[in-house]
């Protein structure tokens, strides 16, 4: 046979496949349409499970006449028009699909009003003749879509439809979903002309929280925790509960319900030291820059790509952890409270509203955050600053999260080496002089120029001096780690665990005590290491290769019967920081230069490593070139 290119008609039929699954990819898709269109109310008419009849009329802002043609068109759409677009979509549905391949195996009706029309007007499509025909109608502003006898003219799809009670159940189980996405929007669901759904629109955060109790169970939002927190363009907010219905799992990520592995491994790896985390419900919406996330992965939309996905999904991770902890730690404040009479009655939760009978017991008043809740906002504060930190040094082109940042505070090596951009900067003309003593600091000269990107010229006591900036920067971090003991150790959002073998677990014991004043954090377990916290300066290097390094280090000094001290160990991840960080400059400045100067003066440097960076430039044999 050869190669020719397919009609529209059979092409249509064959995107429907991707779109038109059975009666509930229908509602889906067209519901979807309403809510883009701006609709705050919408009906759902289905008889025979969606097989006979879909109807679905919202509230829009409608088609205007010339379009609506057009509507059914493969490939038209309101919602993107570059490619640009594609890259930022804020809407639910982009491809233009839907309508084209739900008309080509049913018999479609489209009936539409702008508010600038006096008349509405509809447009026909029956299956794979794909003739529209528009006529006058009369309709109020919106849009109804009538969809009859679905997979009437492809038999084989037909016959994979199961019964009118199971479809119907689809059908019911997509509207629950889209009705926990926008509880804003009044959804009303009909069956063979009987009422069977009536969702109210939702506008404060108590009628929120009913219609999470109508789709979700009146016991799940009562044992739910309240989840909420924001950072910058990232925002997560919902309910989790443990509850025997592990079924009510929803995700949503701006506005979209989707189900992608890496949240559900977030959410699974929180609630894992949970002491019952088998069964566990949530609705959970996530707010992220749409910039950041793509949607054009799935042809059903089920499925995201994140940009960052490591930040997102310890975004995600942390919330939840701390959300569990929080309430962890007010039970125990309870528990630890003073005893209760048996007539007194127990606060409600937080979700449920304050008890008004229980306010004159308390102690304090029950709209006071207990204490646990502020140690809490401070240690999500110093968590997710640790987040944002490790995700905005991999080099990225485009930092997701941007850092605050505390004048007092330097929580970054770089902001260490060129503190310049955090504070206005004053060149200082300083000389050098000899240091008699390890602990007597040193002074660098002026700079004077730039040479070949790695070198800086310097002025001092009437010499010329030439300075390595990579040996300086090296130097620089070398004593920083040094002195690093008087820090604390950077506690991991997700330890990591790596499987040893008795070797290498021998080694981790013998080493412990310098490991642990280096701010190693290691735990053993039978054959497995957990790492803990690490260093604050390395806490952005990658671990799951950076200690394998070290064990094979400590292994290298045991067979040169050398012992490990904390010296050798800080100038060992001196030299792996400075190997594979991004910390090489080559557009150095002259303000970045003095001030790396200025904090090399800061640390104890004796002359052998002095000499080490610097380079006398002897000019007597070109001044006497000018004297002869």
């Amino acid at each position: 046979m050869p190669i020719q290119v397919l009609p529209p008609q059979l092409a249509n039929q064959i995107a429907a496949g991707e779109v038109v699954e059975r009666p509930a990819s229908v509602i889906k898709e067209l519901v979807e349409n309403c809510i883009d269109a701006g609709a705050d109310r919408i009906d759902i008419h289905v008889e025979q499970g969606g097989s006979k009849l879909i109807r679905i009329r919202d509230n829009g802002c409608g088609i205007a006449k010339d379009e609506l043609a057009l509507a059914l068109a493969r490939h038209a759409t309101s919602k993107i028009s570059s490619l640009d677009d594609l890259s930022a979509i804020v809407s639910l549905g982009f491809r233009g699909e839907a309508l084209a391949s739900i008309s080509s195996v049913s018999r479609l009706t489209l009936t539409s009003r702008t508010k600038d029309q006096n008349e509405a007007w509809q447009v026909y499509a029956e299956g794979r003749d794909m003739q529209a025909v528009v006529k006058p109608a009369a309709h109020p502003v919106g849009t109804t879509v009538e969809v009859l006898d679905l997979f009437y003219n492809t038999p084989a799809r037909r016959r994979f439809l199961r019964t009118e009670k199971t479809e119907f159940g689809h059908v019911d189980e997509v509207i629950r979903r889209i009705a926990l996405a926008r509880p804003d929007i009044s959804i009303n669901l009909f069956h063979n002309d009987k009422p069977i759904r009536q969702y109210r629109a939702a506008t404060s955060t108590e009628q929120v929280e009913r219609r999470i109790a109508a789709v979700g169970g009146l016991a799940f939002i009562q044992n739910a925790i309240k989840l909420e927190w924001e950072h910058d363009d990232l925002n997560i907010r919902g309910w989790i509960a443990e509850t025997n219905n592990a079924e009510l799992q929803y995700f949503y990520v701006n506005g979209r319900i989707v189900k992608d592995r890496l949240l559900n491994h977030a959410i699974k790896q929180a609630y894992q030291n949970q002491p019952q985390s088998e069964n566990f419900a949530y609705v959970i919406y996530l707010d992220v820059d749409p910039h950041q996330v793509d949607v054009n992965v799935h042809p059903a939309k089920h499925e995201v790509r994140f940009h960052e996905a490591r930040l997102v999904h310890d975004f995600v991770h942390q919330a939840i952890v701390m959300a569990l902890d929080a309430k962890s730690q007010t039970q125990q404040d309870f528990i630890s409270a003073q005893p209760r009479t048996v007539n007194e009655v127990a606060p409600n939760r937080q979700a449920a509203g304050g008890n008004i009978f229980d306010l004159a017991k308390q102690s304090k008043p029950y709209s006071q955050p207990p204490a646990s809740t502020k140690k809490n906002e401070a240690r999500e504060s110093l968590i997710y600053q640790t987040l944002v930190d490790t995700h905005r040094d991999t080099g990225q082109s485009k930092p997701y999260v941007e850092r605050v940042k505390e004048p007092a505070a330097v929580n970054n090596v770089h902001e260490a080496l060129f503190p310049e951009r955090r504070s206005p900067l004053v060149l200082p003309t300083v000389e050098v002089t000899p240091a008699k003593s390890t602990t007597e600091q040193l002074k660098f000269g002026q700079v004077l120029a730039l040479y070949q990107t790695d070198y800086a010229l310097l002025a001092s006591a009437g010499e010329l001096q030439l300075l390595s900036l990579p040996l300086a920067q090296k130097q620089l971090y070398s004593g920083k780690l040094l002195a690093q003991v008087k820090q604390p150790a950077e506690v991991l959002l997700i330890p990591l665990m790596l499987l040893l073998n008795k070797n290498e677990i021998t080694l981790l014991t013998q080493n412990q005590a310098v490991l642990t004043q280096f701010n190693l954090q290691l735990s053993v377990d039978k054959m497995k290491v957990h790492l803990n916290a690490v260093p604050l300066l390395l806490r952005n290097m990658n671990w799951q290769q950076l200690l394998p390094d070290m064990l094979s280090y400590l292994a290298t000094l045991k067979a040169q019967q050398v012992d490990l001290t904390f010296e050798l160990l800080a100038h060992w991840f001196a030299d792996r920081f400075f190997q594979f960080s991004q910390i090489n400059k080559s557009d150095w400045t002259m303000a970045q230069v003095v001030n790396l100067l200025s904090e090399l003066e800061q640390l104890p440097i004796d002359d052998k490593q002095c000499q080490a960076l610097l380079r006398v430039i002897d000019l007597s044999g070109v001044i006497k070139q000018f004297a002869g």
